[in-house]
């Protein structure tokens, strides 16, 4: 085959990237869409002058047909969203170009039934552009504003993962990267809730685009049939001429324009077949990192400090890289911005052997909360779904704090029958953890292959469902007075 061959143009993905923050404007398909129907209204406002002049002319004497020629000599705007092959609205103008009407006599019933056709059509675009371009405008809007409060948290887990490596993990509770990156989660599912709400709305409007159009060519029809109809009275030339130029327009079906702009430009549109987005897929700078990864994780029962309250409750718990034990409602990232309601410096806190599947640690919560601020130095007693629970908790306390030696060489055995609540047995079984000794094993534990398994995989964990259980009004005052 001779010649050169033109590629033809490849599909390019038109929906949101699986970056955090897509470069992509969320108003580029509303601007397309906005733009074609400026087009049609441009199209339609061709025909009204038309109409307009062909009214004039019919008024004088036949050179000033000429008028009518040059209302639509140039071509369309926005032409290039029509099809430019014979049969289509492009055709169709070049069919009016073509046509030289000789008569004047019927001025006054072409002012009163053709154009009144017409403005009214130019007026329903103008309202669908308006309609279009104000709600794209208002929904782009919120994507920005989500889409800038997103990068702003995955700036932040940037600092401070930065700030880990370089102070070696000696960080504050509520700059700690395991937190950070929660809020980044959290701040990016409200983006894509927006994202994914912006692309309905379009493909909303793609999908009434083709009935619209449909629309807008019966009326020109129409306008085009009583134009016929006025003219039809006239010699036999113009009659014949009108009637092609009828034939012109209707023979355009009605979804002829729309099926070759989506073919031109379908890469440009919103594709209804593609998933929606998802948090789960998107990827974002430090989301991996060392910093972020807890060393251990799961649900514990705890002893509430409240004295005049009983029994335990139970919630989520992390020791994250930093040093820190965290305490969370659950391990929920999208329904609530994630913040710990409870933060102990592991290198700062005496932790005791496990009993059982019972353990103990002193220290001060360091979360910043009012309460926090008010109780200080606490003992807090915790019970573990399982003694083996237990031991893997301490054993990831001891590497999160810097402890060298066995686990077996630093376990208190208790006698049977104790409880969590003594203070004679507490006191017995409490070690205090030196912060600054084995500096080199602290690092190992924390950055290294030390790493102690979590026991979500063999233990329930808090989970949203959990959460919502209904709770007994006596144990909704216990929760708030813990």
């Amino acid at each position: 085959m001779s010649g050169d061959s033109n590629p033809l143009p490849l599909r390019q993905a038109t929906t949101f990237s699986d970056e955090a923050v897509p470069d992509i404007d969320p108003t580029t398909t509303a601007g397309l869409l906005t733009e074609r129907l400026q087009a049609w209204k441009h199209a339609v406002v061709y025909l009204e002058e038309y109409v307009a002049a062909t009214e004039k002319v019919h008024r004088a004497q036949s050179k000033e047909y000429e008028k009518v020629l040059k209302t639509i000599s140039h071509p369309l705007r926005e032409g290039a969203h029509f099809d430019q092959g014979v049969g289509g609205v492009a055709g169709f103008f070049e069919n009016l170009r073509a046509i030289i009407n000789s008569n004047a006599e019927t001025e006054k019933t072409l002012k009163g039934t053709v154009l009144p056709i017409l403005e009214r059509l130019h007026k329903e675009i103008k309202a669908k552009h308006k309609e279009v371009s104000h709600g794209a405008e208002k929904s782009a809007k919120e994507i920005d504003k989500a889409r800038n409060n997103t990068q702003k948290h995955i700036e932040l887990l940037a600092q401070h993962t930065a700030a880990f490596e370089s102070t070696g993990g000696k960080i504050t509770p509520i700059d700690d990267p395991y937190v950070v990156q929660r809020g980044v989660i959290h701040r990016l599912n409200k983006q894509v809730v927006e994202e994914n709400n912006h692309r309905n709305d379009l493909i909303n409007i793609q999908d009434g685009f083709k009935d619209f159009e449909a629309h807008v060519l019966q009326v020109v029809q129409q306008a085009m049939e009583a134009l016929n109809q006025v003219a039809g009275g006239q010699a036999e030339k113009t009659r014949a001429l009108y009637t092609d130029m009828l034939g012109a327009a209707q023979r355009i079906p009605s979804d002829f324009e729309w099926s070759g702009f989506v073919t031109r430009d379908g890469h440009r549109l919103v594709d209804p077949n593609e998933p929606p987005r998802s948090v789960d897929a998107i990827s974002f700078p430090n989301q991996d990192h060392t910093a972020t990864k807890a060393l251990i994780e799961g649900s514990l029962e705890r002893k509430s400090r409240n004295k005049l309250s009983w029994g335990t409750q139970s919630a989520y718990y992390v020791v994250t890289p930093s040093k820190y034990l965290h305490e969370f409602k659950d391990d929920d990232n999208l329904r609530y911005d994630p913040k710990p309601e409870l933060s102990l410096y592991i290198p700062d806190a005496v932790i005791s052997a496990p009993s059982g599947e019972k353990f103990q640690i002193k220290g001060k919560d360091k979360s910043g909360s009012f309460s926090s601020k008010l109780a200080g130095s606490s003992e807090l007693h915790f019970k573990a779904h399982s003694a083996a629970d237990a031991q893997k908790w301490y054993d990831a306390l001891r590497i999160a704090a810097g402890t060298t030696g066995s686990t077996s060489e630093m376990k208190y055995h208790s006698p049977a029958g104790s409880t969590l609540g003594s203070a004679s047995e507490a006191g017995s079984k409490v070690e205090k953890i030196d912060p600054s000794a084995a500096h080199k094993a602290q690092e190992s534990g924390i950055l290294g292959g030390d790493t102690v398994n979590s026991p979500t995989a063999i233990s329930p964990t808090v989970t949203r469902q959990n959460t919502l259980k209904k709770a007994s009004p006596a144990e909704e005052k216990k929760t708030a007075a813990a």
